[in-house]
């Protein structure tokens, strides 16, 4: 699946990524661990990259979850990955948004330009009624992509996720 913006492609990911997003991972290793749970040096080996690939598929295939590589239109250089998860259809047609970028292209836009474009798919194509999302108060560059993306603050969650060894609180967002 591929969607495009103005500056970027966004392609669910693809067994034949697996060295190029390992490499996306561990480039922004130190800049990411701050907003993400701990990782082991194991999560940044090929095979658990390659497990990981076949797991985000398998759910891919029943629609449960769908994780985008985020690419640069000229270079075609990952640059980030947005997931929508926890997709739950029926009554409820919701589901939940999470992404990271590499910190040479924080402060563009870019994540801005895909969350809204994952944003429109999750409406128009998968028919969803709801997009949530969860960010850390002290994340205010996270915030800010979501307000211009025009998500609102539902409430605060706390010690809501385990972040770098850390229980913490989250701002709800939709």
């Amino acid at each position: 699946m591929i969607l495009e913006t103005k500056r970027l492609i966004l392609r669910t990911i693809e067994q034949s990524d697996a060295e190029t997003y390992l490499q996306y991972l561990v480039r922004n290793k130190k800049f990411l661990e701050e907003w993400e749970p701990k990782r082991e040096e194991s999560d940044y080996s090929i095979e658990k990259i390659e497990n990981q690939i076949n797991d985000d598929n398998k759910k891919l295939l029943d629609k449960k979850s769908y994780l985008f590589l985020i690419m640069n239109k000229i270079s075609g250089e990952i640059i980030g990955t947005i997931k929508i998860s926890n997709v739950i259809l029926g009554p409820f047609l919701s589901c939940y948004i999470g992404y990271k970028l590499s910190d040479a292209y924080i402060n563009n836009g870019y994540m801005t330009e895909a969350v809204i474009a994952i944003k429109d798919y999750c409406f128009k194509n998968l028919g969803l009624h709801r997009i949530e999302a969860n960010v850390m108060p002290r994340n205010a560059r996270s915030k800010k992509v979501l307000m211009k993306a025009g998500f609102v603050y539902e409430g605060i969650s706390k010690k809501y996720l385990k972040i770098n060894g850390v229980w913490e609180d989250h701002e709800h967002m939709w």
